[in-house]
């Protein structure tokens, strides 16, 4: 059997596992272990198996994970969530579909404090849902514009997708950051225009709330005006090269820390609680990590990864038509597997063939990562709407209906940063 024919198997393998519920890390170290015994030796793989997990856990750069998830743990304990909603509907609340603006201006700060895009579904799901309900929103448009603006969490920087794509395509993770910011944004303007439309073709699903004056909405900046100092520390301290990510995972902690105990929402026992949540999440995902690589190794040597850029090589595609398989392979996976986990499957194997068709790996991380975020709204699986499904306990199907709008701008996003790469591309090149 040639190597090649073991790497699809042991894919094929991989997918049945999964889908049997076995871990996610377990799985791929398993299957990569038994693959590269099988195509080495055993005694290699045992070596493997030894050196994976010391070189990841030892690793300087994986230090900004946890540093990143703590912050986003003191910022939830200090119910900012709840303060940017508050804020945002101030501003926002007064136009039709006001409320579900306010929500997605929301997710998108809470996701320059967080990182994740469930954690960011979550926290401001449930502060805005019922409120939403009391103003008598549709359901669809309601539960939709929470999942999807919780896509946001992994796009503003910091990302904690963005930080793995960094560090396994040996790409820099303060580029990646502030490559980030413009699709970011250009992101949470096009889900508030979707909401508008919406509202507009169907008054009824958005009732506009009551008007605010000037001075209601510049007081209530009062609340959160310490988040976008933080934001600009940590992104501008970076832009400007005067700390690396793992530094400014750092400050955001301390500053995060901070903030919970000046707002006295921190107790003792908030505290714990906030460590217990990000040892849990950052051993997870170093699991997934350390599993990943060692499948990882095993795809390497079954050569897979160059037969397949030497098979499209040969058919001599168009490059936009390459870029578009890969993505659409990005939005199946997305739908039915974490976004962690995916990245980390795939990038080795599609990183050459993107860099071989001369594609930025900046850009490509950008446009992977959207890609994958856009995976978890869809059917059949769409994490984000499991989420909400658990906090609303709405049907799926109203869930995933409302979410359909959406989905197409965040399609036409995709097909923007494709046709204007400079778009991501433009401040990485004038960092320092």
């Amino acid at each position: 059997m040639t190597p090649v024919a073991v790497g699809f198997i042991g894919i094929g393998v991989l997918i049945i596992l999964l889908f049997s519920g076995m871990p996610l890390g377990f799985v791929m170290g398993l299957v990569g272990f038994a693959g590269f015994a099988y195509l080495n030796s055993l005694d290699s793989a045992l070596a493997l198996l030894g050196m994976i997990p010391y070189s990841t856990f030892s690793n300087y750069g994986f230090s900004v994970l946890p540093l990143f998830m703590l912050m986003g743990t003191f910022l939830y304990t200090a119910r900012i969530s709840s303060d940017l909603y508050d804020s945002a509907y101030t501003w926002v609340g007064q136009f039709p579909g006001g409320l579900a603006m306010s929500t997605i201006a929301a997710c998108g700060g809470f996701a320059a404090m967080c990182g994740s895009s469930t954690a960011t579904a979550a926290s401001i799901g449930i502060a805005v849902l019922p409120e939403m309900k009391r103003y008598k929103y549709s359901l669809g448009l309601a539960t939709g514009s929470v999942a999807c603006g919780g896509t946001l969490g992994v796009m503003i920087p910091p990302s904690i997708i963005l930080i793995i794509y960094g560090i396994i395509s040996q790409q820099s993770i303060g580029k990646l950051f502030i490559a980030g910011i413009v699709p970011g944004i250009l992101q949470m303007l096009i889900l508030i225009a979707v909401v508008f439309i919406v509202c507009k073709r169907n008054p009824s699903a958005g009732p506009p709330g009551p008007r605010t004056n000037f001075k209601e909405k510049f007081l209530s900046l009062g609340k959160i005006w310490i988040m976008f100092i933080l934001f600009l520390l940590i992104m501008g301290g970076i832009y400007m090269g005067f700390f690396s990510p793992t530094e400014a995972g750092g400050v955001g902690c301390f500053g995060a820390f901070v903030i919970a105990v000046a707002r006295r929402r921190l107790n003792w026992e908030a505290f714990l609680e906030a460590i217990y949540d990000t040892a849990r999440i950052t051993s997870m995902t170093f699991i997934i990590v350390v599993g990943a690589q060692i499948f990882g190794a095993f795809v390497a040597i079954s050569r897979l990864p160059v037969e397949l850029s030497a098979m499209i090589s040969y058919m001599q595609l168009n490059r936009y038509i390459v870029i578009a398989l890969i993505l659409f392979l990005y939005l199946f996976l997305g739908s039915i597997m974490d976004t962690i986990a995916m990245m980390l499957l795939t990038v080795p194997i599609f990183l050459p063939l993107i860099l071989s068709y001369g594609f930025d790996p900046i850009w490509f991380g950008i446009v992977a990562t959207l890609m994958a975020e856009i995976g978890l709204i869809t059917p059949p699986v769409g994490i984000n709407v499991f989420v909400i499904k658990g906090i609303a306990d709405v049907p799926m199907y109203t869930i995933f209906r409302g979410v359909g709008p959406f989905f197409i701008g965040l399609i036409l996003l995709i097909v923007i940063l494709i046709v204007f790469p400079q778009i991501p591309l433009f401040l990485p090149a004038a960092m320092r």
